[in-house]
């Protein structure tokens, strides 16, 4: 049912709790697993491209230790449009993605928010 996995990552704490939803999804349906990581327009910690290379070889190195290979990609732009460009370009199935606590209803500036409202395939968000 789930061929492609798209799983965004970031560097935080919620991302990588997350990673192990998509770990379970994935082996449970033998999915391809793409990692995507987004260099930000703003300025912040994802701004800087070498923490981004860094969070993705961590995600990677968690993937390929249970046994999954992934692939990799980098971007750069708005996180949700890049999320949702690259589930298309990959034909995701699904997306999974983590959420900082804050309600969906309330904060509908959250990149989780905006991926749901953008995606072109369902949205898996973990709180």
């Amino acid at each position: 049912m789930f061929q492609t996995v798209l799983f965004p990552v970031d560097q935080s704490r919620q991302s990588m709790d997350t990673a192990d939803v998509a770990l379970k999804l994935a082996r449970q349906h033998g999915s391809r697993v793409v990692l995507l990581s987004v260099v930000e327009e703003e300025e912040g910690a994802m701004h800087d491209p070498a923490t981004v290379t860094r969070v993705l070889e961590q995600a990677r190195s968690l993937f390929e230790e249970a046994g999954l290979a992934c692939d990799v990609f980098e971007r750069s732009g708005k996180p949700a449009f890049v999320i949702g460009d690259v589930a298309d370009e990959v034909n995701a199935d699904v997306i999974v993605m983590g959420t900082r606590g804050i309600s969906l209803e309330d904060d509908q500036h959250s990149t989780a928010a905006r991926v749901i409202q953008l995606a072109p395939c369902p949205v898996l968000v973990v709180p």
